[in-house]
């Protein structure tokens, strides 16, 4: 399964705590995620993730072309939203295109325990 690993700057600390707990889960499937986010959670778990570029800077508009292309499975998104993003609206878009390509989103850290677990029971299926 391919996982793209999402966080804005106040959850980026929630996003690393996250990789920790399930680090084994996350290891057996193919791990994508924005710039900073990846490179926080590499140092800090040692997992493989390719790497796109900072959201800011068109991260999330390259992980919303591979949603498009059905190039990914599932999306985990800690999102902030109590502060302004200055590229709300490439969110917005990528989380358009999670809905109409029916590609699974957590958008906060219950949202993704709850599938990282069902992937971990191995009961967690995508098309």
């Amino acid at each position: 399964m391919k996982i793209a690993l999402i966080a804005h700057d106040k959850k980026k600390d929630d996003m690393i705590k996250l990789s920790i707990k399930y680090k084994e889960v996350l290891a057996k499937h193919e791990l994508i995620a924005t710039g900073t986010t990846g490179t926080l959670v590499m140092g800090e778990t040692g997992l493989k993730i390719t790497r796109m570029k900072s959201g800011p800077l068109g991260g999330d508009q390259q992980i919303g072309s591979m949603i498009a292309d059905g190039l990914l499975d599932l999306i985990i998104f800690l999102r902030d939203p109590l502060t302004a993003q200055p590229h709300e609206p490439d969110v917005s878009a990528l989380l358009r295109l999670c809905d109409v390509q029916n590609i699974p989103l957590a958008t906060n850290v219950k949202s993704a325990e709850i599938m990282l677990e069902r992937l971990k029971a191995g009961d967690f299926k995508v098309d």
